[in-house]
């Protein structure tokens, strides 16, 4: 096998890798309801996302050390959250925390 084959393959066995578990969930749930506390647990799981992501990025981990804040970061925070809550709009919202942080480094 020539490596240009082999690198072939590797990159469409790579590609269906990744393209499984993404797609994997839509093929199981087409036809099959799921369960009702399946439902609710999962209505709960991008809010968690959402803050564990937020979360680390307001704070650095030090090994041996209390986690220290990023001011500029908890800054933007506050009023990307207050647009999230008061409209309920994710690119509003998103649109918020990116100009804050644009203002707070242009000053800082």
């Amino acid at each position: 096998m020539r490596a240009d084959t082999y690198v072939l393959i590797v990159i469409l066995l790579s590609g269906l890798v990744t393209w499984l578990p993404r797609i994997a969930p839509f093929i199981l749930t087409k036809y099959k309801e799921l369960p009702q506390f399946l439902i609710r647990f999962l209505n709960y799981l991008p809010v968690s996302i959402i803050f564990a992501l937020t979360l680390s990025s307001v704070l650095t981990e030090r090994t041996g050390s209390f986690p220290a804040v990023k001011w500029l970061e908890a800054a933007a925070v506050l009023p990307t959250f207050w647009a999230a809550v008061r409209y309920k709009n994710i690119l509003l919202s998103v649109l918020v925390g990116v100009l804050c942080m644009a203002c707070l480094r242009l000053i800082f």
